[in-house]
């Protein structure tokens, strides 16, 4: 099952023009720049702009040469960068209103949506006694409660602080996990997009330059677009061993070990890691008299120069893991890192996202 989606469709000074074919299950992201086409695309899976092109949702056509199904008859929900509640009603009737929607037909789901996304205590709210984090929350349910076989969401967090965005993210993360609906997410932040995706499009001025799995797009040294300070490394562990004397835990992944801050994941469980290239120094041996824990033999793939003349790239493997340091162009020729070098890596900072 897919999701095949081919927009074209030009406005005054910006164009449209894209091919996707995205899992029909998981989480997608569409990522980039402001003004890059994120929001548009959304409106053309909607079906709120009309551009020509074919949409195909797990096997069922909603739009082609021949048919263009209106907003209204596409089984999707759509989650805005703004909550859109109704303000006179309370939280109880503003998920009412999903439900009838779709003539009822959610509405046994109704206490497992509620249960899922924390909502019980809201129900007899009025939006305005709401936070930010809340609100969205009700937008998401409400959406969930109209029996949606695509959810779309734009920017849900945007309009949040950092803090009430790490409050909210957990509940994205539930829903990844227990829903079975595709879900296309549109983000410019590189740290939502690393916690909650499995699949990610990338875009620029219209189109998508790079799309695929997200542990391999996002250690690709060759995207059209620079993700600076945010550039790394997402991939799968296991939580192997915590430590209870150092506050350490030890996962596991497929090329080694990492101990990272114990976070309270019990052992066993499957997590999410992020490094950043920015925390990866490279050595061309190993060194035990240094302060950083986890040092891992590492072959270079590639290299590829950054925005800033001085800086560069390095793609390295470790087992099937892909890998990113930045360094200096002077380093990296010191070091003679050419495709094939064996090195050593070491790893200042370690992230579980999820």
């Amino acid at each position: 099952m897919s999701i095949r989606a081919q927009f074209l469709l030009n406005h005054p000074g910006f164009a449209l023009d894209v091919d996707l074919d995205l899992p029909g299950s998981g989480v997608s992201a569409v990522f980039g720049h402001s003004g890059c086409g994120k929001t548009t695309l959304l409106r053309c899976i909607a079906g709120l702009e009309r551009g020509a092109g074919r949409l195909d949702v797990n096997g069922e056509t909603w739009q082609d040469d021949a048919r263009f199904l209106p907003t209204h008859q596409r089984p999707l929900g759509y989650v805005f960068q703004d909550a859109r509640l109704f303000a006179h009603l309370d939280v109880a009737r503003n998920l009412d209103f999903g439900c009838r929607r779709c003539n009822g037909a959610a509405a046994v789901k109704r206490d497992a949506i509620v249960d899922l996304l924390g909502l019980g205590p809201l129900l007899d709210r009025l939006p305005e006694r709401l936070s930010g984090g809340e609100q969205q929350r009700v937008a998401i349910a409400r959406a969930l409660l109209t029996a949606p076989r695509l959810l779309l969401m734009d920017e849900p967090l945007a309009s949040l602080d950092h803090a009430r965005k790490q409050e909210f993210l957990p509940w994205l993360e539930r829903l990844r996990d227990e829903l079975d609906i595709p879900l296309i997410y549109v983000s410019h932040a590189p740290d939502e997009v690393a916690r909650l995706a499995d699949h990610i499009v990338v875009m620029e001025a219209g189109r998508a330059v790079a799309q695929g799995p997200l542990a391999e797009t996002l250690a690709r040294i060759d995207l059209p677009i620079r993700l600076g300070e945010d550039a790394g490394a997402v991939f799968a562990a296991r939580v192997a061993e915590r430590d209870a004397e150092w506050h350490l835990a030890r996962v596991e992944f497929d090329g080694g070990e990492l101990w990272v801050r114990d976070s309270g994941v019990p052992v066993g469980r499957r997590v999410r890691v992020r490094i950043l290239a920015r925390d990866v120094s490279i050595a061309s041996s190993r060194h035990d008299d240094v302060s950083i824990m986890n040092l891992l033999p590492a072959t270079v793939i590639a290299h590829a120069g950054e925005d800033h003349p001085s800086a560069v790239l390095v793609q390295l493997r470790i087992g099937a893991t892909t890998l990113l340091a930045r360094l200096t162009r002077r380093s990296a020729q010191r070091l003679g890192l050419a495709p094939g070098r064996e090195v050593w890596v070491q790893i200042k900072a370690v992230a579980l996202i999820g």
